[in-house]
C-alpha cells in the first residue's frame, strides 16, 4: 500500500483550540512515558542483579548466613537418567493428554499444569514410557542457535498422565543429589550453560543428547537446605521482577487509553 501527499492533506485530525491544552496533555502523556520508562531501568537493573546473584550464589562464591558445610562435584548422569520424547503424526494433536512441547521448556525454569498448552493422542504404552512427573527435568534437544540448546525446567505440579514430545530430552532423578527447587534455577547458571552448548553437535541445527549431557559437571552443596534457601532468594528476586513487569504492562496501557481519550477530545483536560 502507498500513501501520498494528497491522500495525507485530506486527513482529519482532532486539535485542540488552544495551546494550553494541548500544551496540558502532552505533559499528561509525557509523565506516563517517564514512568514506563522509569520502570524499563528498573526491570533491567533487577534482572542484571538477579543475574549476578545467580553468578555467586550458584557457584559458592557467596555463601548464605548459616551455611558453611562443603559443596559437591558430580556429573548429571549420576543425578539423571535421560530418555528421549515422543513422535507423533500431526493428526495425533490437538486433543487427549497434556503434552509438554519445546516452548514449554524453553519459557522458564519452571513446568506446571497452566504452562503446557499441547495435548496429545496416546496409547496406554506410550503413555507409560513417555510420561512427566513432578520433579523430572526436561531440556531442550535442539535448536536453530546454540544458545537455545539444553535449557531446563523442571516439572513442578504438572497434570497426571502428562507426556513429553521429541523435541525435549527428559531427565528422571535417581537420588536427591539436587532439590527440586535448586534444580530450578543450577541449570540455567552461566557454568552449566557454557558446558552444555560446548559439548552439542552442530549440523544444520544445534543438537544435544542423554549421552553428551551425563558428562556435564555439576557443583552443589552437600546440604538441601543450602540448596533450597539458595533457590528462595533467586525464587524472591524473580517475583519481584514479574511484579514490576506486571506494573510495567499496566502502566503501558493506562498509557494508550490515555491517548485515545486524550487525542480524540472525549477526554478533556483544561
Amino acid at each position: 500500500m502507498v500513501v501520498n501527499l494528497k491522500d495525507l492533506n485530506k486527513l482529519e485530525v482532532p486539535c485542540p483550540p488552544t495551546s494550553k491544552e494541548q500544551e496540558a496533555i502532552a505533559e499528561a502523556l509525557s509523565d506516563a512515558d517517564a514512568l514506563i520508562e522509569g520502570l524499563e531501568r528498573l526491570i533491567a537493573k533487577k534482572r542484571l542483579i538477579k543475574q549476578g546473584a545467580m553468578q555467586d550464589l550458584l557457584t559458592a562464591k557467596r555463601r548464605l548466613p548459616g551455611f558453611s558445610g562443603d559443596w559437591d562435584s558430580f556429573l548429571l548422569g549420576d543425578f539423571l537418567n535421560f530418555k528421549n520424547g515422543l513422535n507423533k503424526a500431526k493428526s495425533f494433536f490437538g486433543h487427549g493428554t497434556p503434552i509438554v512441547n519445546y516452548m514449554d521448556v524453553f519459557g522458564g525454569g519452571r513446568i506446571d499444569a497452566a504452562s503446557i498448552a499441547g495435548l496429545v493422542e496416546v496409547t496406554t504404552a506410550e503413555q507409560s514410557a513417555y510420561g512427566v512427573k513432578d520433579g523430572d527435568i526436561l531440556f531442550t534437544r535442539t535448536s536453530e542457535t546454540p544458545d537455545e540448546i539444553g535449557l531446563a525446567a523442571v516439572a513442578d505440579g504438572v497434570p497426571e498422565g502428562t507426556v513429553f514430545s521429541g523435541f525435549v530430552l527428559r531427565g528422571r532423578p535417581q537420588n536427591e543429589k539436587l532439590t527440586r527447587n535448586f534444580s530450578k534455577y543450577c541449570f540455567r547458571s552461566e557454568p552449566i550453560r557454557r558446558q552444555i552448548i560446548s559439548r552439542a553437535t552442530y549440523t544444520t541445527r544445534a543438537l544435544t543428547n542423554g549421552r553428551q549431557l551425563s558428562q556435564v559437571e555439576i557443583y552443589a552443596p552437600n546440604d538441601a537446605a543450602e540448596q533450597d534457601a539458595i533457590a528462595s532468594v533467586l525464587t524472591a528476586m524473580e517475583a519481584e521482577i514479574q511484579a514490576l513487569d506486571t506494573r510495567l504492562e499496566k502502566a503501558r496501557q493506562v498509557k494508550e487509553g490515555m491517548m485515545q481519550n486524550l487525542l480524540t477530545g472525549r477526554i478533556r483536560l483544561v
